[in-house]
């Protein structure tokens, strides 16, 4: 009777651990109404900006320690730094991973989706993603603070969650077998090869391109203040879940899902999207592009390369035209 019992209990385990592979709450994207309500339960905010804009305004009694993208990875390959310098960052910065943490950064900014990522990566099981973030804050009329909040240190241990991601092995075995939907959430020309932005360009095969800004209202809205178009980004409001539904609606949630952008951030804002239109089994390939395109074993649909020569000779052109433009700037300063 006891080995049956024990045969069980680690069957459940393995139930339990294929179901939840993205270890994610099914309603962690926040209103802030909602973001407000944590705030009274004692939830610890989690300001995923660079520090100028933290003293700029943030949330009342949100904590920061830089750019999230720029503090955790490797600029290079755009890859975690080790755990324990992450350990020790979110220890004394008393980012408690045991407790309800609440990230935001811009409205729509992919960032805080790695954030609540990264949190949930390391062990976290109560994170949550405030998507209008500082921008629905300040359009609610709500209070604005502009010092710098601290909490007491903590003394957690970070382990990392391997279910949740994809690695560059795992995913030409799933290409192999052929038994994951994927989804290209990188714009239509990366897709396509003609924006190359690893040694090659073009997409994993077999891939569906969803566009990560197709989950908001209006996808176009980071071109259009690009090119002062609109004067807010209220147009980065995430769709209703109905529309959200439709998206989504060739897929199915019951199936193993994989996302993939260029280094695993666009990518972990539609994977929570996804979690929390109920798919059960979504993961992120952490390497994403520059894992698969920087591969030359690995098969490439819509295959391009990358021009080295050509692109030397524009920087040497844009690189002429400064040397003029000082030059001229020279001349008319003396």
């Amino acid at each position: 009777m006891l080995a049956f019992l024990k045969k069980y209990l680690v069957l459940l385990a393995l139930v339990l651990l294929s179901v939840n592979t993205f270890a994610q709450k099914n309603d962690a994207i926040l209103s802030t109404d909602q973001v407000q309500k944590a705030i009274e339960r004692g939830a610890i905010l989690w300001d995923v900006r660079d520090e100028k804009s933290y003293l700029r305004g943030h949330i009342p009694g949100a904590i920061n320690f830089g750019e999230v993208g720029q503090t955790l990875r490797d600029p290079n390959k755009e890859d975690y730094i080790p755990i324990e310098q992450i350990q020790k960052l979110f220890n004394a910065a008393g980012l408690d991973i045991s407790r309800e943490i609440v990230v935001y950064g811009g409205r729509g900014n992919p960032y805080a989706y790695f954030g609540m990522y990264t949190i949930n990566y390391f062990g976290g099981k109560q994170a949550e993603i405030y998507h209008d973030g500082i921008d629905g804050w300040k359009s609610a009329g709500l209070s604005i603070s502009t010092e710098h909040q601290t909490l007491a240190p903590v003394a957690i241990t970070l382990k990392e969650q391997p279910q949740m991601n994809v690695t560059n092995a795992e995913m030409q075995k799933l290409i192999q077998a052929g038994r994951a939907q994927i989804i290209d959430a990188r714009t239509p020309d990366e897709y396509a090869g003609k924006d190359i932005r690893a040694i090659r360009g073009g997409h994993i095969p077999n891939a569906i391109n969803i566009p990560f800004e197709d989950n908001w209202q209006e996808p176009e809205t980071a071109m259009k203040l690009s090119k002062k178009q609109v004067s807010d980004n209220a147009g980065m409001a995430l769709k209703s879940t109905v529309d959200l539904k439709k998206l989504y609606s060739k897929l199915d949630p019951d199936k193993e899902t994989v996302v993939y952008c260029q280094s695993g951030v666009r990518a972990a804002e539609t994977a929570v999207v996804l979690k929390n239109l109920g798919f059960k089994k979504v993961k992120v390939y952490d390497s994403s592009w520059l894992g698969w395109g920087n591969n030359l074993q690995a098969p490439v649909a819509e295959e391009t390369f990358l021009n080295v020569g050509a692109l030397n000779a524009k920087i040497a052109a844009l690189q002429g035209k400064i040397t003029q433009l000082e030059e001229a700037l020279k001349t008319k300063n003396n």
